[in-house]
């Protein structure tokens, strides 16, 4: 097992980072639970018009589908640290802020805190693509982690990155939500790269600069793949918006920063 610099060391040559077992089986029994629970919350807020059911993003190729449950067949659920305490305290899990701490400082803000799912049979490929070409930071220096909830697959859909990757610049990807049978329409040609699959053990860890160009496979199994999804940053940072969104941004504070619990950002001009 590395130890903090030279997880650093691969982090900063190859542009990712797998580290294992980051949870244990009751923290990932706990994460189930949640979701199950998120799930049925997710009907409760749709069904009473509720606006914060948009953070529920049905699996857009599911054809409006429900489970046979009758919940939902959810692609994604966004700022779960504010739906779930749950998923906000693994945001500041000691073993997350270890390894993120060791690749950006002490200092750290979270980005996004998000659940990826992808439920069987039904689960979208997520084309490549850069995470720093959609979010408004710069210079582009965040590291997503991805967590894997339950076993991920070739079958159900891993992840894969191109190692190195984070070194091209930043390009455009365009829309990143596949159907299952699509090819990309980013124009990019990306034949030549060596793509490297990633499957992860539940409890286990993927984390990738946000200019590692990465996507992941459709779920045709019977398996759901599930992952705790966060991105982090440090303060030094420049908060540059797109036209049309605030000028002034507040992101909570993950660790550091003499115990402040937010810190915010402003656009310059």
């Amino acid at each position: 097992m590395m130890n903090l610099a030279e997880q650093k060391a691969f982090f900063e040559e190859e542009g990712y980072l797998i580290v294992e077992d980051l949870l244990s089986e009751d923290e990932l029994a706990g994460c189930r639970e949640e979701i199950e629970r998120l799930h049925r919350f997710s009907a409760e807020l749709e069904a009473a018009g509720d606006p914060r059911s948009s953070r529920f993003q049905r699996e857009p190729y599911a054809k409006g589908a429900n489970r046979a449950d009758g919940l939902p067949v959810l692609r994604k659920i966004e700022n779960t640290r504010e739906t779930s305490a749950f998923f906000r305290d693994l945001s500041v899990h000691p073993n997350l802020l270890s390894v993120v701490g060791g690749l950006l400082g002490p200092d750290l803000l979270l980005f996004r805190s998000t659940l990826m799912l992808k439920p069987a049979f039904h689960g979208s490929a997520h084309a490549p693509h850069q995470d720093s070409a959609y979010w408004p930071i710069e210079p582009p220096v965040l590291v997503t982690v991805s967590i894997a909830l339950n076993d991920a697959t070739t079958e159900n859909g891993c992840f894969y990155v191109i190692p190195r990757s984070h070194t091209w610049g930043m390009k455009d990807w365009g829309h990143i939500a596949q159907a299952q049978d699509t090819e990309p329409a980013h124009g990019h040609d990306l034949k030549e790269a060596p793509q490297l699959e990633v499957p992860l053990k539940a409890g286990s860890a993927l984390f990738f600069h946000s200019l590692m160009v990465h996507g992941s496979g459709p779920n045709r199994s019977p398996d759901p793949r599930n992952t705790a999804l966060y991105a982090y940053f440090p303060p030094g940072v420049r908060y540059v918006p797109g036209e049309g969104s605030p000028r002034v941004k507040t992101y909570p504070v993950a660790c550091g920063l003499d115990g402040k619990k937010t810190f915010t950002l402003e656009a310059a001009g």
